[in-house]
């Protein structure tokens, strides 16, 4: 087994990566640190994210001050990542303030809420003014900013999270000169959620080694029984999985089977979910898990052995050879400052020139399964996304590289099967690299 492992704050934390083929008893040792050390963390690494990423987002954004509202339950899913790690929902009524003083004198944070929120200092005396929105109003009034910015948006709907009421109780509670400066914090809000820092690059990367992991565990005959396990099972198998090592997915995994003989309506092999595994299939699974405020998305496949086969078929190779190179023509067409929809065009040009078939439907990655940041293809909107596909590639994002190469298996009469893959990877401004390596050969799985 290959040992992956990083430190932070002077916790070590550890994922033996699975090594295909493995036997039962070389499952991974996996080690997650105490319930406090893990809050210690993820509140220490807000603070530098805060520190180190907030300022230079707030100015290329052109924000000045940015206001995040929510009342308890009816989270804005922006402020939920302002939370400290032991505030599952806002309380009462939330309301943060964020405002950039320049590069010298650095932001002043506080909190119009009935507590201080972690780092954001109670700025609200009930006793001495009883109307939150109007102690706000005066505040903004003292700072006279240029922008005051507010997360509604028609593009992405994480930074939309301002609700219609709290909005208008805000434009009622500001003088008609502060009104007309609210302003869409879209750009800023969707750049706090893609950008990553260097601690959360390394341990993104844990957490796919987990997932990986988990995958090579589940993808072999030491969970599945060909001709008795269900694809149902071996989704439970992970989700329990998941349990036993304290974390949670964030889907229910998605597993099924690709059969010769077994087709659609356009001759494409039909993909069967909650069935029994069988030998001869090829077997899919899309799954995700939540590690230390991180997520994943991986889908990756398996073949089933026909009993008494030790070896892979010779087109299985080929077939898996064409969903890489499919991942490569899209990497490749990864430029900072190049938008989702580009992207995507450049890659399905590149990838028809090579008489490539498939299809592209990438995603950011990150605080969030589905996160903000540029959409690069939906598996119905090959033609580009308007709007999230407009937005730009900016450096330290991460991003599900999701797509399908089609391929006839020779033994399979023509029948095309679809290679599905998504591996998670991180966009440094200059090249791809994935967080955690990718498949590149089909997990087999032995019959009886």
């Amino acid at each position: 087994m290959k040992t992956l492992g990083a430190v932070y704050g002077g916790v070590a934390l550890m994922v033996l990566a699975f090594t295909p083929g493995a036997t039962a008893a070389e499952r991974p040792d996996y080690a997650l640190p105490s319930l406090a050390t893990q809050e210690a963390l993820r509140d220490s690494t807000l603070e530098r994210r805060i520190e180190q990423l907030l300022p230079s987002l707030m100015r290329r954004a052109g924000i000045d001050v940015w206001l995040l509202i929510a009342r308890e339950y009816n989270d804005d899913p922006v402020l939920q990542t302002f939370l400290p790690a032991r505030w599952p929902t806002a309380r009462r009524r939330t309301i943060l303030l964020i405002h950039d003083r320049g590069p010298n004198a650095g932001l002043e944070t506080l909190a119009f809420a009935r507590y201080p929120v972690g780092r954001f200092k109670a700025a609200w005396d009930p006793e001495a003014e009883p109307d939150q929105w109007a102690a706000l109003a005066a505040k903004l009034e003292a700072l006279d900013p240029r922008v005051v910015a507010v997360n509604r948006s028609e593009n992405f709907a994480l930074a939309d999270g301002l609700s219609s009421t709290e909005y208008a109780q805000l434009s009622a509670a500001l003088s008609p000169a502060l009104r007309g400066r609210l302003s869409s914090a879209e750009p800023l809000a969707v750049g706090w959620l893609e950008t990553r820092l260097p601690e959360e690059r390394t341990r993104h990367g844990e957490a796919v080694a987990l997932a990986h992991a988990l995958l090579a565990e589940g993808l072999s005959s030491a969970v599945v029984t060909p001709g008795e396990t269900r694809t149902d099972d071996l989704a439970w198998w992970l989700l329990e999985a998941l349990r036993d090592r304290g974390l949670t997915s964030w889907f229910h995994p998605s597993v099924s089977v690709q059969r010769a003989g077994v087709t659609d309506e356009s001759g494409e092999a039909k993909s069967l979910y909650n069935v029994v595994i069988q030998p001869g299939d090829l077997v899919h699974v899309d799954f995700g898990l939540r590690y230390l405020g991180l997520y994943t998305d991986t889908q990756q496949m398996a073949y089933v052995l026909p009993s008494g086969v030790d070896s892979a078929p010779p087109w299985l190779a080929a077939a898996m050879a064409r969903g890489n190179r499919l991942q490569d023509l899209l990497t490749e067409a990864f430029v900072t400052g190049r938008s989702g929809n580009a992207v995507l065009r450049a890659a399905l040009g590149a990838a028809q020139a090579e008489g490539l078939g498939g299809a592209i439907y990438t995603h950011p990655l990150g605080l969030h399964g589905h996160a903000a940041g540029p959409t690069i293809g939906m598996w119905d909107q090959q033609g580009g996304v308007p709007g999230p596909g407009d937005y730009p590639l900016y450096p330290n994002t991460a991003y599900a590289i999701e797509l399908y190469a089609s391929y006839a298996p020779p033994s399979w009469g023509g029948q095309r099967v679809r290679i599905k893959l998504e591996e998670d990877a991180f966009f440094d401004g200059e090249a791809v690299t994935y967080l955690a390596g990718r498949q590149t050969a089909f997990h087999l799985i032995r019959s009886p």
